[in-house]
C-alpha cells in the first residue's frame, strides 16, 4: 500500500460515545514519522501509546493511540489504558482478519488511532463496545474511500454533528 488513508468513526451518545479518527500509510513515508513523532513527544495530559493484544503483544501495523481528551484522573487515564485501547486492539486485529487492512502489507504500515473518551465516561463496557465500533468503521471508511465527494457536497449547506445542529 502506497497511499495514506484517513478515517473517522462515531458511534454512541452522551459520554459514552466513542469519536475515533484513524491514519494508516507506510512506515516509511509520513505516517511512520508522524507515528514516531507523536510516541516520542508526550506533553502534559496527553501520552501516545502503543497498542497492544496483550501485554509484549503489539498489534499489527503497529498502532499508535493518541488521547484526544486530556486525561483527568485515574478512572479517566483507566478507560484510555484499558477499555478503549483493547476496543482499538481487537478492531485492527479484526480489521486485519477481514482484510480491510490488507495481511500482506501489515508489516509496512503504521497507523494511528486518535481516540476520544469523555471526562464524565464511567462505564468500561459501553467504552470497549463503542471504540471497537467507532475504529472499525474509521479503518473501513478509509479503505472505501468515503464519504465519497457527492455525498459530501449533497449536504454542504446543513453540517451537523452531536454538538451542533442548525434550526
Amino acid at each position: 500500500m502506497s497511499d495514506v488513508l484517513i478515517g473517522e468513526g462515531f458511534v454512541g451518545e452522551g459520554p459514552h460515545a466513542a469519536h475515533v479518527n484513524t491514519v494508516l500509510g507506510p512506515r516509511d513515508g509520513p505516517v511512520g514519522t508522524a507515528w514516531a513523532t507523536a510516541l516520542a513527544t508526550p506533553r502534559a495530559g496527553h501520552a501516545s501509546f502503543v497498542v497492544v493484544a496483550r501485554p509484549n503483544m503489539p498489534v499489527k501495523p503497529p498502532t499508535l493511540f493518541v488521547n484526544k481528551a486530556e486525561i483527568r484522573g485515574d478512572q479517566h487515564g483507566r478507560l484510555h489504558w484499558g477499555a478503549a485501547q483493547a476496543a482499538v486492539a481487537r478492531a485492527v486485529l479484526e480489521s486485519v482478519a477481514e482484510g480491510t487492512v490488507p495481511q500482506g502489507d501489515v508489516e509496512e504500515l503504521a497507523l494511528i488511532a486518535a481516540v476520544w473518551v469523555d471526562w464524565a465516561a464511567s462505564d468500561e463496557e459501553e467504552v470497549y463496545a463503542n471504540n471497537v465500533e467507532a475504529a472499525r468503521a474509521a479503518l473501513a471508511s478509509a479503505a472505501e474511500g468515503r464519504p465519497r465527494l457527492e455525498d459530501l457536497l449533497a449536504i454542504a449547506t446543513e453540517p451537523a454533528n452531536p454538538f451542533f445542529r442548525r434550526g
